[in-house]
């Protein structure tokens, strides 16, 4: 666990030791290999500058390893400079029982095989299942060659099948613990909205505004209205607080009496006053009449039938 401790979260350069530059190192890495491989296996590989050469059919990616999607394009044009250039770079591979697992250099693994090399420079380390994941997570997260998903499942694994906490993890990768929390939450999501961060449909600024919505299905329709709308993260995250907290809309004054009702009314009064009249509605039951008149004898009447009901 030494090399864990001085080299994890400190970068892949610091997990592959110098080349050896006296001739008695190369004589202890070719008895080292001696001894673990047979005579047949050693006349294929050459020692070049502490690096053994091993032909690409012995060397195969790690299964487990974060980093799932490869880009075509990148890879093509990777295997155009490997072929006028070499890699520059050797794999770091571990000794399986009968070939090497990539731990880190996949990437110019595929793109030596697009480019037809023979033999592939590598560096052979020994390290726990713990180490080859951590080994491979820095140097894919180092690249920026994991996407949001790749990334989140591996800190995933680390924590539930290496039994590490979230700050130990934050640790190993040189990443805040809020980083590493944020981008495991993505993992929450279903599986749609996944595929379409990975696609970059929608970022993980969007991912996690959608977090706030609790139903699946409502966070991928909301998903494909963020795409197709081109909406920013700002503006998703205006349209779930809308959505989670409507504003209640006014309610309107109910009106005591109906239009009908109204009517009814004024062409009473119409008919007992002899004159023009309107009823004028207010909130609450409340309004105004009016009565027109169209001379001063006109209003003494109608003055003088009110007061003779009242009188009455």
């Amino acid at each position: 666990m030494a090399v864990r401790r001085n080299g994890l979260g400190k970068g892949i350069d610091s997990l592959i030791p110098p080349a050896p530059k006296k001739k008695t190192d190369i004589e202890k890495t070719e008895n080292k290999v001696v001894n673990k491989e047979s005579a047949a296996d050693i006349n294929k590989e050459k020692i070049v500058n502490g690096e053994q050469k091993v032909k690409i059919t012995m060397v195969e990616p790690n299964r487990e390893q974060p980093r799932k999607d490869f880009d075509e394009d990148s890879l093509l044009e990777l295997a155009d400079s490997i072929k006028q250039y070499g890699i520059l770079q050797p794999l770091l591979v571990t000794k399986k029982d009968d070939y090497y697992e990539i731990i880190a250099g996949e990437r110019r693994w595929r793109a030596a095989k697009l480019a037809g090399i023979k033999e592939i420079p590598v560096i052979i380390k020994e390290y726990t299942s713990q180490e080859i994941v951590e080994i491979s997570l820095i140097e894919n997260i180092q690249r920026e060659n994991l996407n949001p998903i790749e990334e989140a499942m591996a800190y995933k694994r680390l924590l539930q099948e290496f039994s590490l906490k979230q700050d130990e993890v934050a640790e190993r990768v040189s990443k805040s613990r809020t980083a590493v929390t944020n981008s495991m939450r993505l993992l929450k999501l279903g599986d749609k909205i996944q595929q379409m961060i990975v696609d970059d449909m929608i970022s993980t600024g969007h991912a996690r505004a959608l977090l706030a919505i609790d139903d699946d299905e409502q966070r991928f329709i909301l998903a494909n209205k963020i795409f197709d709308e081109k909406l920013s993260v700002r503006e998703t995250e205006k349209l779930i607080k809308s959505l989670k907290n409507p504003k209640k809309e006014k309610a309107k004054p109910k009106q005591q009496t109906d239009q009908f009702v109204y009517d009814n009314l004024i062409e009473k009064m119409k008919g007992a006053i002899g004159t023009k009249v309107n009823i004028a509605q207010k909130a609450e039951g409340k309004g105004k009449i009016e009565i027109e008149y169209y001379s001063q004898k006109e209003l003494e009447r109608i003055f003088e039938l009110i007061m003779s009901t009242q009188q009455s």
